[in-house]
């Protein structure tokens, strides 16, 4: 079985004009000629900035580019036709599909309403600053341009439970609708991170749950995708987004449905705690291995890496996490940003792809590049998704016992000829150490696929070789046979 290997296929600044779904399609036979199975789109549907929208400032999610909204037909990423056919493309060339889900809010809502609230406080929505008040909320969602195709549901107030946009005395607030309370089960930053932003959906209305369960199956219906990334769980009730899952599962009438959900968080409690009251019906991005990378890569080699998989989900729940370096929210210029150095990018690539554990996700910025702030691909990541693809098999093997010397091997297997690799990395000063591949490869002559060393490594007939490692750098030793198909092909 090969590996799965993700990728985000998109960054924030990507340029406006409607081409990004067409250089899907193009790309689609490279991609799979790389290595990636998997491709995590942006979200597809009509946002309030219309063309120049990124697509999580929800409008129409019936609008996939079809309809003139929001000052234009198609979106930021191309038309309905142009999206059809890149799903397609990318499918026809063995890639899994996974479309964007934004279930927690709608904005650029087309008429207001007279909504009697309670203004809360911004850092603990649990406690009120305000009585009882009348604001004038952008909650009426009529879709003019699209009228009635697909769905003749029309969102007014009683199907959100706040927004943070008093129109009548334009400004803004944290401002809950009479009647309605926020989501017990949610994040608790804040006291209670139910509200995030624009028309926040009511997910214990009943006409809710149900409207988001037709437009699941129509999605499903008309995009024929693989499965799903939902954006933003820990601000939507837990059981809200559990229950639709099964929905979904259920439509799609016992296929396989992968879904990864984004829980913005470092403490790994608040994820196992996500996984267990959802019965891990989902995956989830290991958003505190992500810290861990940044602590490594900006505490001058005196971070611990021996104990880098501490709290972290992919060392709790394995199973269960989706691996990722950088993503769209954490690249500079954003709400999130947290991007790792340059110098440590190849390390953390080389921890995600090459190890037995966890869903690798590679970002689109790092593979292409980030025109818009001169960021440069990542050396050598090509490479790395191919080992992973081809050769990174077999049982693996640890040698996290030196607070910045550190590596682990994969022994390969019988099923993928000339696999088996051994990874060794340091966050500071270079040296040696001796790591077990098995005897399988006992008497193999492996090189360093990133060329950062230049000697070859013989294994011995006990299985352990000595490898090398340049400071502040990764090296991954291969066999001699691997390496040649690298460099004829990469």
């Amino acid at each position: 079985m090969i590996n799965t290997t993700m990728m985000q296929y998109f960054e924030w600044y990507l340029p406006e004009g409607g081409l990004h779904w067409k250089r899907a399609a193009a790309h689609a036979a490279a991609l799979a000629e790389a290595g990636i199975n998997m491709v995590w789109l942006p979200p597809a549907y009509k946002g309030a900035a219309g063309a120049a929208s990124v697509g999580y400032d929800v409008y129409d999610m019936y609008d996939l580019g079809e309809f003139e909204q929001k000052g234009s037909t198609a979106t930021k990423y191309g038309t309905k036709e142009a999206y059809l056919a890149a799903v397609k493309a990318l499918q026809e060339n063995g890639i899994a599909v996974l479309c964007d889900v934004v279930l927690n809010h709608r904005m650029g809502a087309d008429g207001t309403e007279q909504v009697t609230v309670t203004e809360g406080v911004a850092t603990d929505r649990n406690r009120d600053i305000t009585g009882k008040k009348q604001i004038t909320a952008w909650t009426e969602f009529h879709f003019p341009g699209r009228a009635g195709a697909y769905s003749n549901f029309r969102w007014n107030a009683s199907h959100f439970s706040g927004t943070d946009w008093d129109e009548a005395a334009k400004r803004n607030g944290i401002f809950r609708f009479e009647g309605k309370s926020w989501n017990r089960e949610t994040d608790t930053e804040n006291g209670n991170y139910d509200y995030l932003m624009g028309a926040d959906l009511d997910t214990d209305n009943r006409e809710v749950i149900q409207e988001t369960r037709d437009w699941g199956k129509w999605y499903q219906d008309t995009v024929h995708m693989d499965g799903f990334r939902m954006d933003a769980v820990k601000h939507i009730s837990f059981d809200f987004c559990r229950d639709w899952i099964a929905a979904m599962r259920e439509y799609r009438g016992g296929k396989e449905l992968f879904v990864v959900g984004e829980y913005w968080a470092k403490e790994i409690g608040k994820l196992t705690h996500y996984l267990d009251v959802t019965g891990r019906s989902l995956s989830l991005f290991d958003v505190p291995l992500h810290f861990k990378f940044l602590q490594a890569a900006t505490s001058d080699g005196n971070f611990d890496m021996a104990r880098l998989y501490e709290g972290t989900l992919t060392g709790t729940d394995p199973e269960h996490a989706v691996t990722f370096v950088d993503n769209h929210d954490t690249q500079p210029g954003q709400a999130l940003c947290s991007f790792i150095p340059a110098w440590f990018k190849p390390i953390a690539y080389a921890l995600i792809l090459l190890r037995a554990v966890g869903t690798p996700c590679v970002f689109y910025g790092d593979y292409y590049g980030i025109p818009h702030d001169g960021v440069e691909p990542v050396p050598g990541l090509d490479i790395l998704i191919k080992i992973r693809e081809r050769y990174a098999y077999g049982a693996e093997h640890l040698f996290f016992d030196d607070g910045s010397l550190v590596g682990f091997t994969r022994e390969g297997d019988a099923g993928h000829p000339d696999s088996g690799a051994a990874v060794l990395l340091s966050d500071s000063a270079g040296g040696r150490k001796r790591m077990y591949l098995g005897e399988r490869l006992a008497g193999c002559r492996m090189t360093d696929a990133l060329q950062n060393v230049s000697d070859t490594v013989e294994i011995g007939a006990d299985g352990w070789g000595e490898f090398s490692v340049k400071g502040g750098s990764v090296s991954v030793w291969v066999t001699q046979p691997a390496w040649e198909y690298l460099y004829t092909r990469c």
